[in-house]
């Protein structure tokens, strides 16, 4: 098999060796076997061992990133489709090396970066219907991130306004309390001086006068207590006869 559909997900097919040294060609069509009956470790090393022997084949690798695209690796196989892409000698090779690093990072979610991958696989191939059918799933799947992005910051940005109007309400709400707070304390400090004063004001006042009058009967008390007093300190003791 070749490429599929990506409703499938399914990498370019295994190329199969038969113009190879006898040693890399049976590794090779062994890792095949082994890929097929999805025995996907063994196949991982009679792959490698092919590499080993022939680095510079362009299938070696290729195939090496399809056993890693079907285990879920997909980071392993971009870079294996990468290195395959190295060797290429031609059109069509480079352009199922494209087509395949677009489906290993559609997979992982990096959909700009597969639409990249695509691209360059049609401008090498430009008929080909399912690198045209991934390009477009791709593309569909990029805006749908970007307006969920969109939308996430859209919230991002309600949610820090609202925050920032909170924050201004509260600043305006503390700011009432602390002038409300300072209007009860200059109101208490008014009735307190208000009430001082009250109480000034009720006490009861002494005329000139009268204070007058008060100090001169005071003095004239005063006078009257003295002159009893001398009286009393030149009047005889009285004594009873002792004869």
């Amino acid at each position: 098999m070749k490429k599929l559909l990506l409703s499938v997900l399914v990498v370019c097919g295994i190329y199969t060796m038969s113009m190879f040294g006898q040693s890399y060609r049976s590794l090779n069509n062994d890792g095949v076997d082994q890929y097929k009956e999805k025995k996907y470790g063994d196949a991982e090393i009679n792959f490698r061992k092919g590499i080993e022997k022939e680095p510079k084949k362009f299938n070696g690798h290729f195939n090496l990133g399809d056993n890693y695209y079907k285990q879920g690796k997909f980071d392993e196989s971009i870079k294996s489709y990468k290195d395959a892409l190295s060797k290429a000698t031609s059109g069509s090779e480079k352009a199922d090396a494209y087509h395949n690093i677009g489906n290993a990072l559609l997979k992982k979610g990096d959909y700009q970066e597969s639409v990249g991958a695509y691209k360059n696989s049609l401008k090498l191939n430009p008929k080909d219907k399912e690198t045209k059918y991934n390009l477009s799933y791709a593309l569909n799947m990029m805006k749908n991130q970007q307006n969920k992005n969109q939308n996430k910051n859209d919230k991002n940005q309600d949610k820090n306004k609202d925050n920032k109007d909170n924050k201004d309400q509260q600043k305006k709400d503390d700011q009432k309390k602390n002038d409300q707070n300072k209007d009860n304390q200059n109101k208490d400090n008014k009735d307190k001086q208000d009430q001082q004063k009250q109480q000034q004001q009720s006490q009861p006042k002494v005329k000139k006068e009268e204070a007058e009058r008060m100090l001169e009967a005071l003095k004239n008390n005063e006078q009257d207590l003295q002159k009893k007093l001398r009286k009393k300190a030149v009047a005889k003791v009285r004594t009873d006869k002792d004869w």
